[in-house]
C-alpha cells in the first residue's frame, strides 16, 4: 500500500514527518532519508495495531502549479 509523508524541517537542520493518512503517526530524523526510515516502522507500527482504523480522509491529490 501506498502511503504519503508530508516532511517539515524542524528549523535544527533536522526534520520531522507525519502520514496524513493515519492520524498521530508522526517521526523525526536527522535527514529526510533516515525521517523515511522511521517513518516505515512508525507506519508498520501503527497499522499492527488490531484496533487502528485507517480514515478516509484524502479523497484526491492533485498538483497545482503557480507562475
Amino acid at each position: 500500500m501506498k502511503y504519503y509523508v508530508l516532511i517539515h524541517n524542524d528549523g535544527k537542520d533536522s526534520c520531522w514527518g507525519e502520514c496524513p493518512e493515519l492520524p498521530g503517526c508522526f517521526s523525526h530524523g536527522d535527514t529526510p532519508d533516515e525521517l523515511m526510515s522511521n517513518m516505515k516502522e512508525a507506519i508498520a507500527l501503527y497499522l499492527e495495531n488490531d484496533e487502528a482504523t485507517i480514515p478516509d480522509r484524502i479523497s484526491e491529490i492533485r498538483e497545482l502549479i503557480i507562475s
